[in-house]
């Protein structure tokens, strides 16, 4: 029987649990690996081997269950899936909702940083906003899924009927990764409603029409080579998840190794280890390794996507070393684009294309992100 109810939630990890965590990285295996090659095959051995250190030694669970803990959590079933959320109201009687959403392999612990400020600035001036932060569909306290098909547009419409259930007639959406997928389509679905969305990418790409790549400036050229890069050498993920996401889901959910290594693949070697681990240790104490990466599938075979332009006004604030929007591709399949920013930060600290630094900007460059957000909701105001 479905249930409307909102249920409060605390994070109770079983004692068990991570004495088992501990046990099998203390009996972790490690492959092979050739000499001199670095990277060009894919994670290091010396890579995973100081994050499971950290992980082993350093990494206090306990202290993260308790700062999640520190903020009010619940539970609701929608479209027949336990949907966790953090809720945080400001105590600001202008302020305006917003949901927050992440992407893979990024969960809630991705825009901690910015529930303060964003629910009580310390300035009267700076705009005020009530934070709701669900987990994906799959990812984490929201996890496992027991049905498919929990893809972009799927999940959008599940956070409308969150938001409609909190009570919230206007509000903005706000994404980084696949959050930068699901909130535009928030605005689609329910234009009447989304004040406005602000993202960290624009995923839009080259429709095969030659034409389109006339008089592209020299930033959006190396934009266009690094995503070619990117496909060429770091795409195989996406494929994997979009194809057979439950042959990868035995390794994820037997080796805390096999996910560490997985999922670091896209976490920036600028990134502190607590935050890498703590995002990681999210996944394999709630065995949602495998679900999350069905949403790349239910994306990938999702055969009835809107080909309309959305209409919401939407702002772009991306980072260097993260993936680089393209404004001529980002307007064909965005009309009302009203802000765009570029920002090159911790950059000069990447040391190899495999270092995206900036990709998770809420956490890396809290105060310019935030500053972003700020100005974007206050200028729909």
């Amino acid at each position: 029987m479905t249930t409307t109810a909102i249920r409060p939630f605390t994070v109770a990890i079983p004692q068990a649990q991570l004495d088992d965590l501990d046990d099998r990285l203390r009996r972790a295996l490690f492959p092979n690996e050739l000499p001199g090659v670095g990277d060009a095959y894919g994670v290091t051995n010396d890579r995973v081997r100081g994050l499971a250190d950290y992980w082993l030694n350093e990494f206090d669970w306990r202290a993260l269950e308790t700062k999640l803990n520190a903020y009010p959590q619940f539970t609701t079933e929608i479209d027949g899936e336990d949907i966790h959320f953090l809720h945080v109201r400001s105590s600001r009687a202008d302020a305006t909702p917003v949901i927050l959403t992440h992407g893979w392999p990024g969960s809630v612990l991705e825009y901690l940083d910015l529930i303060a400020p964003l629910t009580e600035p310390e300035s009267a001036d700076a705009p005020a906003f009530h934070v709701v932060l669900p987990s994906l569909p799959g990812f984490g306290f929201s996890g496992p899924t027991r049905s498919g098909g929990w893809g972009t547009r799927r999940t959008a419409r599940a956070w409308v009927e969150l938001m409609d259930r909190l009570g919230y007639q206007r509000y903005g959406a706000i994404g980084n990764d696949g959050g930068s997928m699901v909130s535009p389509e928030i605005g689609r679905i329910a234009p009447d409603r989304v004040l406005g969305v602000h993202v960290t990418q624009l995923f839009s790409f080259p429709s095969g029409d030659p034409a389109e790549f006339a008089g592209l400036s020299e930033d959006d050229q190396a934009g266009l080579a690094h995503l070619q890069w990117f496909h060429e050498n770091k795409m195989a993920f996406n494929t994997l998840h979009s194809q057979q996401p439950q042959t990868l889901a035995f390794a994820l959910a037997d080796s805390p190794l096999g996910l560490l290594a997985w999922n670091a693949q896209l976490f920036s070697e600028t990134l502190d280890a607590e935050f890498v681990i703590g995002n990681i240790a999210l996944y394999w104490l709630t065995a949602t390794g495998g679900s999350s990466t069905r949403s790349y599938y239910a994306d990938a075979h999702d055969t009835d996507r809107p080909t309309e332009p959305t209409t919401t006004p939407t702002a772009l604030a991306m980072f260097k070393g993260d993936f680089q929007s393209i404004r001529r591709f980002a307007e064909r399949d965005h009309k009302n684009i009203v802000s765009w920013h570029a920002y090159d930060v911790n950059s000069a600290r990447s040391t190899s294309p495999n270092d995206a630094a900036g990709h998770y900007a809420a956490h890396e460059a809290t105060d310019v992100l935030l500053a972003d957000i700020r100005e974007f909701f206050s200028a729909l105001a």
